[in-house]
């Protein structure tokens, strides 16, 4: 059985840190592509970040400079290091699969607020 469980979110002050991780289960981890998306609240979802299978990285503008995705195929777990958050940083966060096949995770929610 496929699962992608999201953690790691919470309620934090604009300036902040938090890190999400993704932990996956079900299939073969180091094969697939990992994303972080995010839904702000009444929005469209949007892709905040992607790591290939062989670790190469590539980020939205908004999130250059202040997001690092990182991955560990050993523990089967993606990683988003998010800092100096914004309020316009509050989101739903998911994770997703991609290779043969597209995998979605539940979610966890971030709120950045004073």
């Amino acid at each position: 059985q496929v699962q992608l469980v999201e953690s790691g979110g919470g309620l934090v002050q604009p300036g902040g840190s938090l890190r999400l991780s993704c932990v996956a289960s079900g299939f073969t981890f180091s094969n697939y592509a990992m994303s972080w998306y995010r839904q702000p609240p009444g929005k469209e979802r949007e892709l905040v970040a992607v790591i290939s299978s062989a670790g190469g990285r590539n980020y939205a503008e908004f999130v250059k400079g202040r997001f690092t995705i990182f991955r560990d195929n050993g523990k089967n777990t993606v990683y988003l290091q998010m800092n100096s958050l914004k309020p316009e940083d509050t989101a739903v966060y998911s994770c997703s699969a991609k290779w043969l096949l597209t995998y979605w995770g539940q979610g966890t929610q971030v709120t950045v607020s004073s």
